[in-house]
C-alpha cells in the first residue's frame, strides 16, 4: 500500500509540474476519496464557491485554477469539509476515507507542510477537548498554567516546522493564529465553565493578568474570518464583554443571560463598535441573531431584537436568512396553527403536518439515518417518554435520508410505521419547522402549536 501511495504521489507531482509549466500562478488541487458520500468536491474561498470537480470512475477529482487569492480556503465533500491553504504555484494532492474523514486526510506535494500542520492542529484541538474540560474546575492561576503549556508546546512544534521549511509570512501568521486563538477561546470560556463546574453562585475573581492576551487581539483581520478558532474566539469574546457590561450596568438577573434581550443588544453594540471588517461584522451579527431568535424569549422581545439588529446591521449579507427565520418564528408561536408542510407516511401517502392528530397532544421529534448515535439516543428517549406520558402521541419526522433507507430503518428498528413520517426536502424542513437543533421537538394539539421550540431531553 505504501508503495502504491508513493507511486501515485510521484505520478501526480510529475503531472502537476507539467500542468504548471508556463504559469507560475496556477494552482493544482487533486485527490482520491475512498467511500465517497457525494459525487463531487467543491472548493470555497470564504462563502464563495470557486469551482466544482466531479469524481471520476476511480473516485478521483482535480482542480486546475489559473490563480487564487492566497490564503485559507476549504473544500466540501458533503456532508464533510476541511481547510486547505493555497498559494500561487501550489500542487496539492489529498487522499482520504470518508469513514474517518479528518483523521485519514493527508496532503502531499507543493504546499503540504502548512496544510498538514493546520490539519494536525485541528485534530489536536479535538483530541484535547475532554482534557481542557477537566481543567475548568481548577483555580484561575492553575488553569492558566495548563492552557499556556498546551499553547507553548504547539508553538514549539510550529517553530520546528518554520525552521525546517520555508513558510511564507502569510502562512506562518495563519498557523500561529490557529494555535493562539484556540488557546484564547479556553481563557474566554473559563469563568462561565468554572462557575458551572464548581457550583459557585458568582463568577470567580480573576487575576489582573488573566486577560493580558487581549492586548494582542486583531479585531479586523480579513485573512482569519473563516479560521474557526479566530471566529469562535470572537463569539466567546463578545459574549464575555457583554456579560461583564451587563453585570455592571444592568439591573436584571443575569441567569440565562444568553436568552435575555438586553444582553444580546449589548453584543450587537459591541460588534458594531469593535469590528469594522464587513464580512466579519456580518458573520458575527448573523451569529447573534440566529442564536437569539432560536431561543425565542417571547414574541414582543423578538420584534424588539429585530429592530435593534436592523439599526446595527441594516445591509447584512445574511439578511434574507435572518428575516426568513424571524418570520418563521413568528408563525410558530403558541396557539397558532401548525405551518403548511407536507410529509409522507410509510405507505407513501402525502399529507399536511396538521393532519397528524388524534385528539391527543402530539410531540413531533426529528431524526436522520446519517446520524446513528443520535438516532439511538432519540429512540431511547422517546421510549421513556411514551411510558411517562401515555396520553401523548410521539411522531418521528425523518430528515436527510433517502426514502428507501428510511423505510428500511423503520422496519429493522422495530418502529411503529404509523408513527413515522418522511420529509422530502431537508432545507425546507429546517426553514419551515425551524429545526436548527437536532433535539428539537414540536408539541401540538388539534393542529395548534403548544410549544414549537421544545427540547426532547429537557422539556418533559
Amino acid at each position: 500500500m505504501n508503495r502504491l501511495l508513493l507511486l501515485s504521489t510521484l505520478v501526480f507531482l510529475t503531472w502537476s509540474c507539467q500542468q504548471n509549466k508556463g504559469n507560475a500562478n496556477r494552482v493544482i488541487f487533486a485527490g482520491e476519496i475512498v467511500n465517497p458520500t457525494s459525487d463531487q468536491v467543491v472548493l470555497f474561498k470564504g462563502e464563495q464557491a470557486l469551482d466544482t470537480a466531479v469524481l471520476d470512475e476511480d473516485n478521483r477529482f482535480s482542480f486546475s485554477l489559473d490563480s487564487v487569492v492566497e490564503g485559507l480556503h476549504h473544500f466540501v465533500h458533503r456532508p464533510e469539509s476541511q481547510y486547505i491553504y493555497l498559494e500561487k504555484g501550489d500542487s496539492l494532492q489529498i487522499r482520504l476515507n470518508t469513514s474517518d474523514f479528518d483523521e485519514s486526510l493527508v496532503f502531499s506535494g507543493q504546499g503540504e507542510e502548512i496544510n498538514n500542520f493546520i490539519l494536525e492542529m485541528f485534530l489536536s484541538r479535538e483530541e484535547e477537548e475532554e482534557m481542557v474540560q477537566s481543567f475548568y474546575q481548577l483555580e484561575p492561576s492553575d488553569f492558566q498554567v495548563k492552557i499556556d503549556s498546551l499553547r507553548d508546546s504547539k508553538l514549539d512544534l510550529f517553530e520546528q516546522i518554520q525552521t525546517e521549511f520555508n513558510l511564507s509570512p502569510k502562512a506562518s501568521d495563519l498557523a500561529k493564529a490557529f494555535i493562539v486563538y484556540s488557546s484564547n477561546i479556553s481563557m474566554e470560556a473559563y469563568p462561565f465553565y468554572h462557575r458551572r463546574r464548581s457550583g459557585e453562585g458568582i463568577m470567580h475573581e480573576l487575576p489582573k493578568t488573566f486577560y493580558d492576551y487581549r492586548k494582542n487581539v486583531n479585531y479586523n483581520n480579513g485573512d482569519y474570518i473563516y479560521l474557526r478558532p479566530y471566529y469562535n474566539f470572537m463569539k466567546y469574546h463578545m459574549g464575555n464583554l457583554a456579560f461583564n457590561h451587563c453585570k455592571q450596568h444592568c439591573p436584571d438577573d443575569l441567569d440565562k443571560a444568553s436568552r435575555q434581550l438586553h444582553f444580546n443588544q449589548h453584543k450587537l453594540h459591541l460588534i458594531d463598535s469593535l469590528i469594522t471588517q464587513k464580512e466579519l461584522r456580518d458573520n458575527l451579527f448573523r451569529s447573534v441573531a440566529i442564536d437569539y431568535l432560536l431561543k425565542h424569549e417571547n414574541e414582543e422581545n423578538t420584534v424588539k431584537f429585530i429592530e435593534s439588529f436592523k439599526k446595527f446591521s441594516e445591509n447584512n449579507a445574511h439578511n434574507e436568512e435572518i428575516y426568513t427565520l424571524y418570520q418563521g418564528i413568528l408563525k410558530m408561536q403558541p396557539s397558532k396553527a401548525l405551518p403548511s408542510f407536507k410529509v409522507y407516511s410509510f405507505e407513501d401517502k402525502e399529507l399536511e403536518l396538521s393532519e397528524i392528530k388524534s385528539g391527543q397532544t402530539v410531540v413531533f421529534y426529528f431524526w436522520s439515518g446519517s446520524e446513528p448515535g443520535h438516532f439511538r439516543n432519540i429512540m431511547k428517549r422517546v421510549s421513556e417518554l411514551k411510558t411517562e406520558y401515555p396520553n401523548h402521541r410521539f411522531v418521528g419526522l425523518n430528515m436527510k435520508t433517502d426514502k428507501a433507507n428510511w423505510k428500511n430503518m423503520v422496519k429493522t428498528s422495530g418502529l411503529d410505521p404509523s408513527e413515522q413520517f418522511w420529509t422530502e426536502d431537508y432545507d425546507e424542513t429546517v426553514h419551515t419547522l425551524i429545526v436548527y437543533n437536532p433535539n428539537k421537538a414540536i408539541i401540538a394539539k388539534d393542529g395548534k402549536i403548544v410549544d414549537a421550540f421544545a427540547h426532547i431531553f429537557r422539556s418533559f
